[in-house]
């Protein structure tokens, strides 16, 4: 057996974090982590119902000492809060009654391999909040935008769909590491931060 995840999680109600702590604790590939262990490699598994200034604060400390990888656990997900949640990087969202062991194990494993996933719906809310977001607050590229390749252009309808990277690679009858490659040139030469928002930005420009 390969070294284990470390995962850690914040939650805002203790019956919650009891909850989750449990459901991830059930799984071999996982290992829990007090906040002081985490690392880099460390997955953070928020379980709040709202992200608020706190959160936000928590994860850009974390940010800070190079952890990336959040999942968010929540109720529900309006606007704002989905707002909030690409500000901080989340790079996966699950509604808590969806949240069973093994599928919150599977989202620690995407994240891992950084993979995203989130519910169409939010994708799509995503759509709008990175045209606002890019608008308000990015400055000029330094580059043109020159379009994608056909390549790009596949994996990223793909994304979309909600393939993971071996879902999208075995569609397309390339290697996953094709697959990781093709995205990241993508959000490398976008200057984009996952592949979320890659999605979400060839969406804006009519790209697929």
């Amino acid at each position: 057996m390969g070294e284990k995840i470390t995962v850690w999680t914040e939650a805002d109600d203790p019956v919650i974090s009891f909850g989750v702590t449990a459901q991830l604790g059930q799984s071999a590939e996982l290992t829990l982590v007090d906040r002081d262990a985490i690392t880099p490699e460390t997955v953070v598994v928020l379980a709040v119902d709202a992200i608020d200034d706190r959160i936000v604060h928590r994860a850009r400390e974390l940010g800070h000492a190079g952890c990336s990888r959040f999942i968010l656990v929540t109720p529900a997900l309006d606007d704002d809060q989905l707002r909030a949640a690409v500000e901080i990087g989340i790079c996966a969202v699950i509604e808590r009654r969806h949240a069973t062991p093994r599928r919150l194990e599977q989202l620690v494993v995407k994240a891992t391999r950084g993979e995203s996933e989130l519910p169409t719906t939010l994708l799509n809310l995503l759509f709008r909040q990175v045209s606002a977001h890019e608008r308000d607050r990015v400055p000029p590229r330094t580059l043109p935008f020159a379009g994608l390749t056909t390549r790009e252009t596949q994996v990223l309808r793909l994304v979309a769909d909600g393939l993971d990277t071996d879902e999208i690679a075995a569609r397309l009858a390339y290697s996953s590491r094709t697959v990781k490659n093709v995205l990241h040139a993508v959000t490398t030469r976008f200057c984009l931060r996952n592949r979320s928002h890659a999605v979400a930005y060839a969406m804006r420009e009519g790209l697929i």
